[in-house]
């Protein structure tokens, strides 16, 4: 970092926070706020020592400013991620242009996205010379015109600008590049290409805002973009971090669908046409590889499904198709070895048919594997869909990989989310990612729950385990619903809670029933906010990055404790080896994983200072079981009640004030 503009940064930054700050004099409804100055100043420190720091802020802490001015204050280079797009597209496009504005000194910034956000030039080119795609011709070709057009005029080539032509019946994948397909320095169209571009402004930027899974997916592929970017980085700053975990499975492990196998069939097909007309063995061995994944497809779609390795394979069918799927991809190589020479497509397909070999030999050898160590490092699984598999070799543990990364990358990492810590304490969350030796801290929200808001914990007379349990909850939930006039989001842990809820209201209501799958989950919320008394119904995508202020949410309710299912294929293995090293699984990983999701859900009900209303937690064993006291404990400091004349009077006080 600058010399100059290191020294002070903390009191620098708490400057900017206080009474005769810019962010006080400039902004309308600032207003100052310890938590906040708190973790600006934590932040500003970690920086300053380059320290790894976990911070847990409440809701309304004003986390994002938080970060930002101190990075921006700091005068180094600041890698920033978000666990979704929209925080990602907040921070880019408003809160660090309003910063830039207030502050004195030019800071430049860049926001990167993952590939399948960039027009790919050559493979639009590839897909415009597919005689496959005549049939399509009157939907396809004028489509392809437009995007040639439109990516000549394209500063940027973001497929999800305004001004982007609508894909229509195009897959994505024909006009996007992955890190399998993608040729490199040596493609034809390097020297234009979007990609490219947009990493090169991004390694110039001081400020980089990406994405978890864009992060992730680059340091644990070793691509470009990134190899470039965190050497260079004084700090990496990672908000949402609570998805880290579960993010970082996908990308520190390796997994194949249909479509992936597919495409490289396709793709190889266009460079034969082009480079190796004249070897008709290599494209019947190509039509062979195209008929046994076919077969594989055939074999292994069955419903949306999810299962450990083993149990699929105990079909002889399904085990079959894929010794001839692994043994057909041999062949294609052998064929291919004379051939990829030829040119720069041919060599990229044969690394990524070896890749796929590899794939499939390690996950049919670790069948065979006698040393429990090397048996447990991954898990092998299967989704299983209707028109698609994907298969995963998911590693036990990322903690390892994480560690190693931080540890190359001396920079200051912080990471922030509303949701990190159980019974007051990061060790959960610090272990799954191997940050052993961090600064933590713990900031309340500095919203007025104690008068602002209710838990209401119902008498529901089921146990979730009974076959009675969704209609006993449905009968608890409709005399608060109406009560509170509708304005209620009722958070499910299950497709089916949120059919038979939905059902279940519509036809006992007057209110708008909204139902999670109707359409988007943008359309929904803007019609539940536009509506004022709707109901929305809706399982994990309204848990969390969903914000309603104002008076349009007043009551949240939630089914039960959102326990992830023990027959899950990476959770089912991670409890059975914490069970084998003489751990407690429900209590070590199950409770500490549900809490952390019931806080979100909760989360959902304050948004604002003036925000009101009541959670419902249906749930009796938060009460019935001693683990009840762990959830509870770690919920804001809400009143508690099992009163429905109290919840009813709270609501009705309320309305009336609204």
């Amino acid at each position: 970092m600058n010399t100059e503009l290191e020294a002070g940064l903390v009191d620098r930054t708490q400057a900017w926070f206080g009474p005769d700050g810019p962010l006080q004099q400039t902004l309308e409804h600032y207003s100052i706020r310890n938590e906040q100055l708190q973790m600006a100043s934590a932040v500003a420190s970690a920086l300053e020592s380059r320290e790894t720091l976990i911070v847990e802020a409440g809701t309304g802490t004003g986390k994002s400013l938080a970060y930002l001015v101190p990075a921006l204050l700091s005068g180094g280079k600041v890698i920033v991620s978000t666990g979704t797009k929209n925080l990602q597209d907040q921070l880019f496009r408003k809160d660090l242009p309003m910063l830039l504005g207030l502050a004195r000194h030019p800071v430049s910034l860049s926001l990167l996205k993952g590939r399948a956000n960039y027009l790919c030039v050559h493979r639009l080119k590839l897909a415009q010379a597919d005689t496959r795609l005549h049939r399509l011709a009157s939907q396809v070709y004028p489509t392809l015109r437009n995007l040639r057009e439109w990516g000549l005029r394209s500063p940027d080539g973001d497929l999800n600008a305004g001004d982007a032509p609508n894909l229509g019946a195009i897959p994505l994948a024909r006009v996007t590049s992955s890190t399998e397909n993608c040729l490199g320095a040596e493609c034809p169209e390097y020297h234009g290409c979007f990609v490219v571009k947009a990493r090169r402004r991004a390694q110039e930027a001081d400020i980089v805002v990406v994405n978890h899974h864009l992060l992730l997916a680059d340091l644990a592929l070793r691509e470009e973009g990134f190899a470039e970017l965190l050497p260079d980085a004084d700090a990496v700053i990672l908000d949402e971090a609570h998805q880290l975990p579960q993010v970082a499975n996908q990308f520190f492990g390796k997994r194949y669908s249909y479509y992936q196998l597919a495409d490289l069939a396709r793709d190889l097909r266009a460079e034969l046409r082009e480079h190796a007309a004249d070897m008709p063995e290599l494209r019947d061995c190509l039509a062979d590889y195209e008929e046994a994944c076919a077969r594989l497809l055939q074999q292994l779609a069955a419903g949306n499904i999810r299962q450990p390795w083993l149990d699929a394979v105990r079909n002889t069918a399904v085990r079959d198709s894929v010794e001839d799927f692994r043994h057909t991809t041999g062949e294609v190589l052998q064929a291919l070895e004379p051939a990829r020479v030829r040119s720069k497509g041919l060599e990229q397909a044969t690394l990524r048919m070896k890749a796929v070999q590899n794939f499939f030999l390690e996950l049919l050898e670790a069948d065979k594997e006698t040393d429990p160590d090397k048996a447990e490092s991954l898990i092998r699984w299967v989704e299983r869909g209707d028109r698609n598999f994907i298969l995963h070799l998911t590693p036990l543990d990322i903690a390892d990989n994480f560690r190693q990364i931080m540890k190359a990358t001396p920079a200051a990492w912080i990471l922030t989310s509303a949701t990190l810590s159980v019974d007051n304490r990061f060790a959960h969350f610090a272990a799954q990612i191997g940050a052993d030796s961090a600064r933590e801290l713990i900031l309340e929200s500095p919203f007025d729950y104690r008068n602002n808001s209710l838990l209401y914990l119902p008498e529901v007379g089921r146990e979730p385990n009974h076959p009675a349990y969704l209609q006993a909850v449905a009968e608890s939930m409709l005399p608060v619903i109406a009560s509170a006039e509708g304005g209620a989001f009722v958070l499910c842990t299950s497709l089916n809670a949120v059919s038979f809820f939905a059902s279940y209201l519509r036809g006992r209501l007057p209110q708008q029933v909204l139902t999670q799958g109707d359409t988007s989950r943008h359309t929904l919320l803007e019609r539940f906010r536009d509506d004022g008394h709707a109901i929305l119904v809706g399982t994990s995508s309204f848990w969390e990055g969903v914000d309603v202020r104002g008076p349009a949410l007043r009551l949240v309710i939630i089914d039960r404790l959102p326990f992830a299912h023990p027959d899950e294929p990476i959770l089912k293995a991670r409890l059975e080896t914490i069970r084998r090293q003489g751990g407690n699984p429900f209590g070590d990983y199950q409770v500490p994983q549900a809490v952390i999701t019931l806080k979100q859900g909760v989360g959902r009900l304050i948004r604002d200072t003036s925000d009101r209303g009541v959670v419902m937690l249906c749930d009796p064993r938060l009460k019935s079981r001693g683990y009840g006291k762990r959830f509870l404990d770690s919920l804001p400091p809400m009143p508690h009640t099992r009163s429905f004349h109290e919840v009813r009077d709270f609501l009705q006080d309320r309305l009336t004030r609204a």
